[in-house]
């Protein structure tokens, strides 16, 4: 059977890589625009606002309050940029080194698990590449007990692969595959009564197989609904940030303008 096996593991290779590169785009655009935000911030901050700064130094009129506030945000960054970058390194460092280790691991991939929206995203992605890898490894004669031990390691996420190797020893011990899936609480209740009734019908890679097309469909539409919701969400906030610095620095103009008519 080694042709057919080789068609298979082709064929889920392709399938598991369009997954990745559906939720890479999902979660590479709204970052894109996060960075690009940041940088014209710190641009205004750094660069612009202190040229309005001294511009105002004569005017001998108190500021307005917004004006205030953007003034001595410019200057605390001014004062702490190289502070900021370094904590910020600093952290970013800290966060891989204890995501390194098991309980770090363990804490924040449970913690992935429950933003709202993206962690609904990554756990669908994630059911689909597990179900996809477990059916196609049944479908070519592996023994259910090691391809839950091949699974496990294809998860992407700690949570669920604890539950995956839980739910092998359970099996060895004589229990059905969806009871310690559903006792873990990570799998969504379809999945559990999908491989409820492969297991009743003897067609377990089957319904495996069904499972992993609807979730990276479901993914599919996740994925192109949350890009189409995030451009204009994002685009309102970094208006909104932007525009209220541009809008603090202008007030004195205005007022001059207005005290001058």
């Amino acid at each position: 059977m080694l042709d057919t096996v080789l068609m298979r593991l082709a064929h889920y290779i392709e399938k598991t890589e369009k997954l990745r590169r559906k939720v890479k785009t999902a979660l590479i655009y709204p970052s894109s625009i996060i960075v690009v935000a940041v940088g014209v911030v710190l641009v205004l901050l750094l660069f612009v606002i202190p040229v309005f700064q001294r511009m105002f130094a004569g005017f001998g009129k108190a500021l307005p309050l917004p004006t205030q506030i953007v003034i001595g945000l410019s200057a605390f960054v001014r004062a702490s940029i190289f502070y900021i970058a370094a904590a910020v390194a600093a952290g970013a460092f800290a966060l891989k080194k204890y995501y390194g280790t098991d309980n770090g691991r363990r804490r924040i991939d449970r913690l992935v698990l429950k933003i709202p929206v993206i962690g609904i995203l990554l756990q669908k992605a994630s059911v689909a590449r597990v179900t996809r890898t477990l059916g196609t490894l049944l479908t070519s004669g592996v023994s259910i007990l090691e391809s839950l031990t091949i699974v496990a390691k294809t998860a992407g996420n700690r949570i669920i692969e604890e539950s995956l190797i839980t739910a092998r020893a359970d099996i060895s011990s004589g229990k059905r595959i969806s009871e310690p899936l559903k006792e873990s609480g990570v799998f969504p209740p379809m999945t559990i009564q999908m491989i409820q009734v492969g297991e009743a019908t003897g067609a377990l890679d089957t319904m495996l197989n069904k499972i992993a097309d609807f979730y990276e469909e479901d993914v599919d539409n996740m994925v192109t609904n949350l890009t189409s919701l995030l451009e204009p969400a994002i685009m309102v906030v970094l208006g909104v940030v932007l525009g209220g610095l541009i809008i603090a620095m202008y007030l004195p103009i205005f007022q001059l303008g207005t005290v001058v008519g």
